[in-house]
C-alpha cells in the first residue's frame, strides 16, 4: 500500500468529511472508494470503445433481421404492464 499526500480546497474537504461521516467510513476509505469508482468507470469506457471498434454494422443488421424474422413473443417477465 502506498501513501498519497493530497491537497483539497477547504470546501471540498468539508464535503468529503461530511459524506464520509454520513456513510460511517473514514475519509481515507471514502477517497479510496471514489478513486476506485472513477478508475472503474474509465476502464469500462475504454472496454466499450474497444468492443465498439470490433463491431460491424452489417453483422448488427443481420442479427436484428434474424430477430424480426423469428417473430417471437417476449417472455412473460419482459412484458410491459397493461
Amino acid at each position: 500500500m502506498s501513501a498519497l499526500s493530497l491537497r483539497l480546497p477547504e470546501s471540498l474537504h468539508a464535503q468529503v468529511r461530511e459524506l464520509a461521516e454520513r456513510d460511517k467510513v473514514s475519509i481515507n476509505q471514502f477517497v479510496t472508494l471514489a478513486v476506485a469508482e472513477k478508475v472503474a468507470a474509465l476502464r469500462t469506457l475504454d472496454y466499450i470503445e474497444q468492443r465498439g471498434r470490433r463491431g460491424s454494422r452489417t453483422r448488427f443488421d443481420r442479427v436484428l433481421q434474424a430477430v424480426a424474422e423469428a417473430n417471437l413473443e417476449p417472455y412473460e417477465a419482459d412484458r410491459l404492464p397493461e
